[in-house]
């Protein structure tokens, strides 16, 4: 059951495989960070990369909260889904100078802010918005060099990353800001990694990005208005990890940037969660094809694939799969593969599951609410699946499957 209505009822109505999302466990953690961060004036951005759906991205901005973006496609559905501009920063390290222009140009006053990762990018921003006689609003990002502790692919707050700028480089852009006449410095911005587990690597971040801050704040004209701590915080995806708590996060942000850490002048505070929020959110539901027998181990078939949701394959990840529907029997070594022809199209390997297992029966891959159907792709020609959002015991298609003729649409032929 996904908030009381059944996951075979939707999976008859919608076919498999099948994202289905619930509203409330999107809500709930999104109003435990509101609540920890109430005593200051702070700005919660989802990070659209996460689940970028349109329906999804509404939900949350009437429930408070702004975006994080990294592209223009993502500005564009932010646009859709109505969020005000004033609560929308760009991250990103390779904005083009027509994703710069259509931010500023949203909703005619501009987004909040750019968070700039170069002197390059700062310089073509300065151009872009002198083109539209503007000032454009920016955050410097800083790269505290930060081992985070997760996984290398996202993992981005160390020197040998790609992404934000050391203290000298932040220093060289304040000294030489004569040279960007349409440019105001607002804030610093951070964002060490994805899926942390410990919170231990961002109170060192926060500790350098603090005394960056009160270093800055002796330079710059005018003292910095806000700062943007980025995301990362991890979910619980088995038995073994144990995701920090919610509160304990907002307690450490609290606690080097509130109104008592180290009389700092008062600013905004931003972050910018995606799959705290999203992760357990959702669910992809699969139907098992067939079951392959061994002696040691069997395979079973199912009709998601390395198409629909790629984190295990890409990065070896985790996700706990469950029986929709009660089995019992005895387990056995099995591995749960998709159709797509690669080996490496494996959601689970050497997993317990009941041999009552067979064709027909539904499977439950969870936490797959976050960087699943965003990163899903049409590999061996597959369409992509339906996306359904429960609320208030109702469910509703929020995205339509994807048929043959969408696979082809825009080829010349």
């Amino acid at each position: 059951m996904v908030e009381s209505v059944s996951i075979e009822k939707i999976a008859d109505s919608t076919g498999t495989p099948v994202y289905i999302y619930s509203t409330e466990a999107f809500l709930t953690p999104l109003k435990e960070f509101q609540r920890g961060l109430a005593s200051v004036d702070h700005l919660i951005c989802f990070a659209v990369k996460a689940n970028s759906n349109i329906n999804v991205l509404k939900l949350l901005g009437d429930a408070g909260a702004g975006m994080d973006l990294v592209s223009g496609g993502e500005l564009h559905r932010v646009g859709l889904a109505k969020i005000p501009a004033d609560r929308v920063v760009f991250s990103g390290v390779g904005k083009s100078p027509g994703e710069m222009a259509a931010a500023m140009k949203m909703q005619r006053r501009g987004i909040f802010c750019f968070n700039v990762e170069s002197t390059a990018e700062i310089e073509t921003l300065n151009a872009v918005a002198e083109s539209l006689n503007q000032c454009a609003p920016v955050a410097l990002r800083f790269n505290p060099d930060v081992n985070p502790k997760t996984h290398p692919y996202i993992s981005t707050g160390l020197k040998k990353n790609k992404f934000g700028m050391d203290r000298k480089e932040i220093l060289e852009i304040v000294r030489n800001l004569k040279n960007y006449r349409f440019i105001e410095i607002k804030g610093l911005s951070i964002h060490i990694g994805s899926q942390l587990l410990s919170l231990d690597p961002l109170d060192d971040a926060f500790q350098k990005l603090g005394q960056l801050i009160d270093e800055l704040n002796t330079k710059l004209p005018r003292p910095l208005t806000h700062v943007d701590l980025g995301g990362g915080l991890g979910i619980t995806y088995s038995k073994g990890e144990k995701s920090p708590p919610i509160r304990k996060y907002c307690e450490l942000v609290l606690k080097h940037f509130g109104p008592n850490a180290q009389q700092r002048l008062p600013f905004k505070i931003l972050i910018e969660p995606g799959r705290i929020l999203s992760g357990n959110s959702g669910i992809l539901v699969t139907e098992v094809l067939y079951r392959k027998e061994r002696p040691t181990k069997d395979f079973l078939i199912v009709d998601a694939a390395m198409n629909d949701l790629l984190r295990p394959s890409l990065y070896g990840s985790f996700h706990d799969i469950v029986p929709v529907k009660k089995l019992n029997g005895r387990p056995k070594k099995t591995d749960i593969a998709g159709p797509v022809c690669e080996t490496g199209d494996c959601f689970a390997h050497d997993r317990a599951m009941t041999t009552q297992l067979k064709s027909g029966d539904l499977l439950a891959i969870l936490s797959a609410g976050a960087y699943g159907f965003t990163m899903s792709s049409n590999y061996n020609s597959r369409p992509r699946p339906p996306e359904v959002l429960v609320s208030n015991g109702k469910f509703t298609v929020i995205r339509e499957r994807e048929n043959y003729d969408d696979l082809t649409r825009g080829e010349a032929g």
